[in-house]
């Protein structure tokens, strides 16, 4: 008997969304997805990978934030601000963002402001994940660095079911508010980004000024 093949994910089913609603305060209060990197604000960075992805463009570009939406919007995406008050954090964004495409797309992608390098194949390789093992949510995970080969969670950059909005809901009003807690409890899979081919520097982070700047550096050669 044979084994029915595995539905492919379409990026015409997917929402993928900009997580740019925290508030700084490692780096001063500052708006990160306005700080500048070669001259173009983080998020913006974020939405040109999402529109370069080899899977194909998703169905609908959004942003969520909680300030300078008019700026944000001005890049011509929709912009969303968090439904669950006092910058509550990226769960915040999850929630907002599948309030507003869970009724439209069946998958929802996210991905922070501050990780301008992620993967162009990040989409096709977290939906082959997710197809493949049933699970409700699928994880990025990859080494710290060339130096740390060592594989750590990425929890914001997931691609997870749309139909997980009322547990979410249900999680952010019982004051739930740890994204790793939640989204292990829904069985998720983690795809691990490190291949040759991978950039080691793919889901760094610029939590800081010290770090943006980092960004502007070449890596260091490794003997």
């Amino acid at each position: 008997m044979s084994v029915p093949a595995t539905a492919a994910i379409r990026a015409d089913q997917v929402c993928a969304v900009v997580l740019a609603g925290g508030e700084g305060r490692r780096m001063g209060g500052a708006d990160k997805g306005l700080q500048l990197l070669d001259g173009s604000p983080l998020a913006r960075h974020a939405l040109q990978r999402l529109q370069h992805q080899t899977l194909g463009v998703p169905r609908t570009l959004a942003i969520n934030a909680n300030r300078n939406q008019a700026l944000y919007a001005s890049w011509g995406v929709p912009v969303w601000m968090d439904a669950v008050g006092g910058f509550a954090g990226p769960l915040a964004g999850f929630h907002t963002a599948l309030a507003q495409c869970a009724a439209t797309h069946d998958y929802l992608l996210t991905v922070p402001c501050d990780s301008p390098l992620f993967p162009l194949d990040l989409l096709a390789r977290l939906a082959q994940a997710l197809a493949a093992s049933h699970a409700p949510i699928a994880m990025a995970s990859a080494p710290d660095g060339p130096q740390d080969p060592t594989l750590r969670r990425q929890p914001v950059f997931c691609l997870l079911k749309t139909s997980l909005l009322p547990n979410l809901a249900q999680y952010l009003q019982e004051g739930g508010r740890k994204i790793d807690a939640w989204t292990q409890a829904q069985g998720q899979v983690e795809v691990a980004f490190n291949q040759p081919h991978d950039n080691a520097r793919a889901f760094f982070n610029a939590n800081t000024l010290a770090e943006l700047q980092a960004l502007h550096q070449p890596p260091a050669l490794t003997p």
